[in-house]
């Protein structure tokens, strides 16, 4: 009969042997860092573009939210209504010099054209309206191109790691080891993963953009007919 110290031994070692096995198979815990760092140089470079549409959406999107006005431009179409009634074109055209927004060049443009006809006001509206809105644009296209390039830049990286696996097996000869092909495989996935999150990030981005412009240009537009209205009532 075996003696029961040495069959406690012998379960405690094999408890032990199991859970060191255990230990070994448990796979690691990746964090995002630790993704980025072995994507290598393309997830710097998606880094930076993302960086890059993150910094001009920010600044797009405080310009159009200051150019878009709802309750200060009805007062500022009220006041310039009430002035236009009164007479007082030279009040009216004062405030829409002080107003430094796109309404406000916009109605000043067709201030400097009273005394033309009509059309010729509108036209000079259409026009300052149409310079107003490249102006809001600016540099709205870059987040689009980055929507665009990140995917690509992420293939881009995934070529690269399929190509430095298989340099790396044309090399080790006979002696291939499954690590070679893995490591340039990780790589090569990690970098598209970035460049589709960089470009799904950055074309959620441009939406948001895109969206605002075309609020502020029917705004505008709208602006620029009660203007128009305006000329024509009697005085």
């Amino acid at each position: 009969m075996m003696n029961p110290l040495l069959m406690l031994q012998t379960d405690s070692a094999v408890q032990a042997a199991v859970e060191t096995v255990a230990a070994a198979e448990k796979p690691e815990n990746i964090t995002i860092w630790d993704m980025a760092v072995n994507g290598g140089w393309i997830m710097l470079v998606l880094a930076l573009l993302l960086v890059l549409a993150i910094y001009i959406f920010i600044e797009r999107y405080l310009t159009l939210n200051g150019a878009l006005k709802g309750e200060e431009d009805n007062v500022f179409m009220n006041n310039i209504r009430q002035y236009v009634h009164e007479g007082k074109i030279d009040e009216a055209r004062s405030l829409s010099k002080q107003t430094a927004t796109p309404l406000g060049r916009m109605i000043d443009k067709g201030f400097s054209r009273l005394g033309r006809p009509l059309p010729d006001i509108q036209a000079a509206i259409e026009n300052e309206g149409q310079l107003e809105v490249a102006n809001l644009e600016r540099r709205v296209s870059l987040v689009a191109t980055v929507a665009s390039l990140g995917p690509m830049i992420g293939f881009l990286g995934t070529v690269v790691g399929m190509i430095a696996a298989f340099q790396e097996m044309a090399h080790a000869g006979n002696n291939i080891d499954i690590q070679m092909l893995a490591s340039g495989i990780y790589t090569a996935m990690v970098t598209t993963v970035g460049g589709l999150i960089v470009g799904i990030i950055c074309y959620f981005l441009h939406n948001i953009l895109v969206t605002r412009i075309n609020k502020v240009v029917f705004e505008l537009e709208v602006r620029a007919n009660e203007f128009m209205d305006l000329l024509h009532e009697p005085a």
